[in-house]
């Protein structure tokens, strides 16, 4: 599961906004389930920033979304993320020279379960 939390930071917070980032990154890459997590900045606009974080599972993700830890350091942060849908599924994966794997869904079929 991908976790993609995109922010507009100004320039004048750019500091600020570094650190807590530092530390969401550290207190989510402390949970059980956490695979890989990156800070990132966009090439063409240097206020737009991504938190991307994978998980083994929506599960985990969720899980770690009530640790103490990021409760503090990543929840406050996250709040601050722009308004749209943050959380995907894997659907298909392939790595350096690798068949692309098909994946399936981990969703009920419908929609009310």
């Amino acid at each position: 599961m991908l976790v993609l939390n995109r922010f507009t930071v100004p320039p004048d917070t750019r500091d600020g906004f570094l650190e807590r980032a530092h530390a969401a990154l550290a207190a989510l890459a402390a949970c059980p389930g956490y695979r890989s997590g990156r800070l990132t900045r966009a090439l063409e606009d240097t206020a737009a920033w991504t938190l991307v974080t994978e998980w083994e599972s929506v599960g985990a993700y969720r899980r770690a979304l009530g640790a103490f830890d990021v409760k503090v350091h990543a929840t406050p942060l996250l709040a601050q993320s722009l308004d749209e849908p943050s959380a995907f599924e894997t659907l298909a994966s392939a790595g350096p020279g690798e068949p692309v794997k098909i994946i399936e869904s981990d969703r009920a079929a419908e929609s009310w379960r």
